[in-house]
């Protein structure tokens, strides 16, 4: 029987490193093979082009990133509890990340969504549809947070979930643009002023 081919999974791999790293036009679909070990032509056997294969990134990106979403909205705790796990892994993934490269790469869509905001309609329908499954997962705590009493109820609302979500992602841009991770510090205190749980006054660790 014979072996099975892994080139379409490293070159998803390879375009994701090299796509969060470097960014989308900074990189071509030779650089994407040539760190993949994937001849050229075998590229476009997996991928009509490299905006086929962006889509892809992008889904099997988020494919990954849900399941921890889940896993850290979900289980023992209240809602607020659980909001502030997800906060939590969220700047420690920055923060590992940056201890490995010494550098603050962001969220790999986050970039992609800033960079293409203009461009490539397949690759902005995907990151759309990512964006908009976060805040459904936040949409949801927050909901079974006004059932257990972390949360007003008056904030159980998508337009919350979505603020949620965009001020992680624009806290995420500016420590990127910044080279900075300090800004993170404060990222669950604002969380939490948008779900209307503010924490005492003087007090940036609850």
């Amino acid at each position: 029987m014979g072996r099975t081919s892994t080139a379409r999974e490293r070159l998803l791999d390879s375009a994701c490193e090299l796509m969060h790293t470097r960014g989308y036009t900074a990189i071509g679909v030779a650089e994407i093979c040539a760190r993949a070990d994937v001849r050229k032509g075998s590229f476009y056997h997996f991928f009509e082009s490299k905006q086929s294969l962006t889509a892809e990134v992008v889904d099997t990106h988020w494919q990954a990133q849900r399941v921890a979403w889940r896993e850290r909205l979900t289980g023992p705790g209240s809602a607020l509890e659980r909001l502030q796990r997800l906060i939590d892994w969220l700047v420690g993934a920055q923060r590992e990340a940056w201890q490995v490269s010494g550098r603050v790469d962001g969220c790999l869509l986050g970039n992609l969504a800033v960079e293409l905001s203009n461009q490539e309609p397949v690759v902005q329908q995907r990151l759309a549809a990512a964006f908009d499954e976060q805040a459904g997962l936040v949409h949801a705590t927050l909901v079974e947070g006004a059932g257990d009493g972390s949360i007003a109820p008056a904030y159980a609302d998508r337009a919350t979930a979505r603020a949620v979500v965009a001020h992680i992602e624009g806290a995420v841009l500016l420590a990127k643009l910044a080279g900075d991770l300090s800004s993170l510090d404060d990222l669950w205190p604002h969380v939490r002023r948008l779900v209307g749980s503010d924490p005492l006054p003087g007090d940036l660790s609850r």
